[in-house]
């Protein structure tokens, strides 16, 4: 067996291993991170950026991937048999008393073994771990490549992927992309991967985690119990409402209507100043807010959105049947966020502000 024959499986392998370190590092790769790179002027994040950005084109770049995995496997078969098969046969005639198809037929199978253990080895396990670990690398290195046997493979893939299309419709299977997509368990790995490796202080992870799993918890689990409140009632006497105010060290009050389940607004402090300063004593209906209503059953995570799209920093929170069950404020869902929510004492509560903020 010549020189020649080597450098030829040597090539097919090499080429079965771009098509799988492309494959692995496209659906691998960050796409914010490409998109940081190509407008930085990197050419080839600039090249690779289009195909993992629309999800019909990774669709795409993968089919090539395939087709180029499968079109190299086989060539390597067919190739290896071809040439290596016969001279082996003849070496094994020489060394063992066996017929010429007996001897046919292991060098046959020989070749078959070794070369898809090779094979599975350098072209396959190798890159898919490469590209595993250094997707972003992996996927810009093999962009140009992968490029060209997009326009070779155009037809083919076409093809392809129009029967593959019409085999899932027939069997009732849904159209289903390629995305960059991990589920909450798997980002939470990522997370612990990522202390574990020295990327995060334990201290970021811990944030990151319950960012991961604020969606968990309700808002009823963060609010601060009707109960626990400081409040007003609308009909108070301005004598009630200062007194009330001056005893609080709290900025906003909620002010209630005949009974603390009926919260119709909140009193911030400062408006009652200037009211006060303005026009003199003032009736509470006047200088009382209006106040977002939250369900009790509403997700944390949305609940900070709906705070925060608002413009609100507190929101009543209210049971199935619209009474109010407490108070929550954008502070609350950033303290468990952050870890720093803390039990507070009887009569106030985190949605009131402490009377230093505004």
């Amino acid at each position: 067996m010549s020189v020649g024959v080597w450098v030829v499986l040597a090539v097919l392998i090499a080429a079965n291993a771009l098509y799988v370190a492309a494959e692995f590092g496209a659906v691998g790769v960050r796409r914010s991170r490409v998109r940081r790179l190509a407008e930085d002027g990197h050419w080839a994040a600039q090249r690779l950026l289009p195909h993992v950005e629309d999800p019909a084109a990774l669709d795409r770049y993968v089919g090539a991937s395939q087709v180029g995995i499968t079109m190299s496997s086989l060539m390597v078969g067919a190739y290896a048999q071809a040439t290596m098969t016969a001279p082996l046969a003849r070496v094994v005639s020489s060394m063992f008393d066996v017929t010429a198809v007996a001897a046919l037929s292991i060098a046959a199978a020989t070749v078959l073994v070794t070369l898809t253990s090779i094979q599975l080895v350098l072209g396959e396990l190798v890159p898919k771990a490469l590209a595993l670990q250094f997707p972003t690398e992996t996927a810009l290195a093999t962009v140009v490549p992968m490029r060209w046997s997009l326009t070779v493979f155009r037809p083919v893939i076409a093809l392809l992927n129009g029967a593959a299309l019409l085999v899932l419709r027939l069997i009732g299977v849904p159209e289903q992309s390629h995305r960059h997509l991990h589920s909450p368990e798997e980002i939470d790995l990522l997370i612990a991967e990522s202390r574990d490796g020295g990327l995060l202080e334990p201290e970021e992870q811990q944030r990151l985690r319950r960012a991961l799993h604020l969606g968990t918890h309700a808002t009823r689990d963060l609010m601060v119990p009707r109960d626990r409140l400081t409040m007003l009632d609308l009909s108070s006497s301005w004598d009630d409402v200062i007194a009330t105010v001056g005893a609080s060290p709290f900025s906003r009050i909620p002010v209630f209507r005949g009974s603390p389940e009926d919260v119709v607004g909140i009193l911030r402090v400062k408006d009652l100043v200037d009211r006060y300063a303005a026009d003199g004593p003032q009736p509470l209906g006047r200088l009382i807010r209006p106040l977002l209503r939250l369900n009790h059953d509403l997700p944390a995570d949305r609940a900070l959105a709906t705070l925060r799209e608002r413009r609100a920093h507190s929101a009543v929170v209210v049971d199935a049947a619209g009474a109010a069950v407490g108070l929550v404020t954008i502070q609350d869902v950033l303290g468990e966020l952050l870890g720093l929510r803390k039990t507070q004492p009887a009569g106030s509560g985190a949605a009131t502000a402490r009377r230093s903020a505004p």
